[in-house]
């Protein structure tokens, strides 16, 4: 069993930065590979990022590639999202969520955090 918390959502201007972070509870997590998925407004949830247990494969949507960085702590039980040259469609509600699979598919993913929001202002 693993339980998620996300933080370190907020307010930010177009072109800024956030990190978002992960916290993880329960041994068995740094066996589970972890990913980020948002879901704005009237929209569907869709794939961010996600990287292995062992944070040596990673993984991001072609909407985000080369301005967030994904990334896990498995001493500290905690996985991160480091977001850059933020757009407002970057707005949403982002989850962090693990699995034992390695997938970029919502589905696969049983263990899910509540969400932190994220607003990006233009």
């Amino acid at each position: 069993q693993v339980q998620l918390v996300e933080s370190g959502g907020g307010l930010v201007q177009a072109g800024g930065s956030l990190r978002l972070s992960c916290a993880a509870s329960g041994r068995t997590f740094r066996s589970y590979a972890m990913a980020w998925f948002r879901q704005a407004p009237g929209k569907e949830r869709e794939f961010v990022s996600a990287v292995s247990w062992g944070g040596g494969s990673t993984y991001y949507a072609d909407s985000v590639k080369g301005r967030f960085t994904i990334s896990r702590d498995n001493a500290k039980n905690t996985g991160n999202l480091q977001m850059n040259s933020l757009k407002p469609e970057d707005t949403a509600v982002y989850y962090c969520a693990a699995d034992p699979v390695f997938s970029a598919t919502m589905a696969e993913y049983d263990y899910w955090g509540q969400g932190t929001q994220v607003t990006v202002s233009s």
